[in-house]
């Protein structure tokens, strides 16, 4: 890849991945989450959109001055610019953008950049240093085929059958949980392939799909399935391992009651005024409480009727029993800065800024940065296409 200066879209060169480039052909979420986060920390990636731009440009509501905020939730500090790879002019500009990219990442259908040169084998003859991210829904096999939306995921991974009342139907997660953690997962991978091109001084591929990262993400479910045979189904809010564990109603609103072994337990019956229960042999153990819960939850919901569920979260809090009142993601972001995690972070300068969901990691010496807002589509062309003018002297 080239030496010379990227464009500037993020911190100024001093995060932790400052100098890398990366050439983002992903839209939606699982790859434009991992090309952000990866630009948080100071990578300067290069979103490459099609003249219809990212889809979730148009997924509302909700909005923020007619801006989708599922584009803007993962977006930040990139740099757009629109090209159509029918067209021979803008095929060669991406080109020209992958010349002095360290990571390509794209989400197309298995085989769909084959015709613009762009498939992995490829780009790995044209660009041997190339880190070439691939994220498919069902891989580039038998499930070549299938869209990869999250909500087909969830369906095929056995999320949806685990999740929901126990009487009820299967049902979604809130989120697109299995994108973000394909998100996750790519941004790892990434990595680790490029330390690994610090020995080898070449790239390679990296492959991800929707259902192996669901698969991973369902970890005990999946495993139970895996190692025994166990095959699990919904339990509502209980958990198939562990009770007490999961929310219980006190005398205005429910509480989240997490006791994960039997100290925790112990003291639970002790502050609840229901000490014999944690003397009693049926729920001794945690298998000794699994095997009595509905015994055991009518007591607690005796005792904790009598109370609030602030007053019972101040009460079991100070005795170290994991708890939580329930929130909603309204209240969740207000109590995380009231705890001082301070969760909203302003992105972007002048007329531009906007208030984001800051990045997960905090780092010492190299701290993320938040220069620049999601950009408006194709924002940024002139700046990126004089930034290959200027690679193109210098390579020739």
């Amino acid at each position: 890849m080239s030496d010379a200066e990227p464009p500037q879209t993020t911190n100024g060169g001093d995060g932790p991945l400052a100098g890398l480039v990366i050439a983002d052909f992903t839209r939606v979420l699982a790859g434009p989450y991992a090309t952000m986060l990866l630009a948080d920390m100071g990578a300067t990636v290069i979103k490459v959109e099609a003249p219809s731009g990212d889809d979730s440009r148009q997924w509302v509501p909700p909005h923020r001055d007619g801006v989708s905020t599922y584009y803007l939730s993962c977006n930040r500090n990139k740099q757009s610019i629109v090209l159509d790879l029918k067209d021979d002019a803008d095929r060669a500009a991406a080109y020209d953008i992958i010349d002095c990219s360290d990571v390509l990442v794209e989400n197309f259908k298995p085989g769909g950049l084959a015709r613009f040169g762009l498939d992995r084998s490829s780009t790995e003859t044209r660009w041997p240093e190339l880190i070439h991210v691939s994220i498919t829904g069902f891989g580039t096999q038998g499930g070549h085929d299938m869209p990869g939306y999250d909500l087909l995921a969830q369906a095929m991974s056995g999320l949806m059958v685990v999740t929901g009342s126990s009487e009820g139907p299967p049902q979604r997660a809130g989120v697109a949980m299995f994108d973000v953690i394909t998100g996750l997962h790519a941004a790892v991978g990434i990595l680790g392939a490029l330390i690994e091109r610090r020995a080898s001084g070449l790239g390679q591929g990296v492959e991800l799909n929707l259902l192996t990262s669901a698969l991973s993400g369902l970890v005990n479910q999946s495993t139970g399935y895996a190692a025994c045979g166990n095959v699990p189904m919904r339990l509502g809010n209980d958990h198939p391992s562990l009770f007490p564990y999961g929310p219980f109603a006190a005398s205005d609103r429910e509480i989240v009651i997490c006791c994960g072994n039997d100290g925790q337990f112990r003291r639970l019956a002790q502050v609840i005024d229901r000490s014999w229960l944690g003397a009693d042999p049926r729920f001794r153990t945690m298998a000794d409480r699994n095997a009595h819960r509905d015994f055991l939850r009518r007591e607690m919901t005796e005792a904790l009727t009598r109370g609030t569920a602030q007053e019972w979260f101040r009460r079991l809090q100070a005795e170290g029993i994991p708890c939580a009142p329930i929130l909603g993601v309204d209240e969740g972001v207000d109590f995380a800065d009231s705890i001082g995690l301070n969760p909203v972070v302003q992105v972007g300068r002048g007329e531009e800024e906007v208030p984001l969901i800051r990045h997960p990691v905090e780092f010492s010496r190299t701290p993320v940065h938040y220069d620049k807002a999601p950009p408006a589509l194709d924002q940024d062309r002139e700046d990126v296409l004089r930034w290959i003018g200027q690679q193109k002297m210098g390579i020739s």
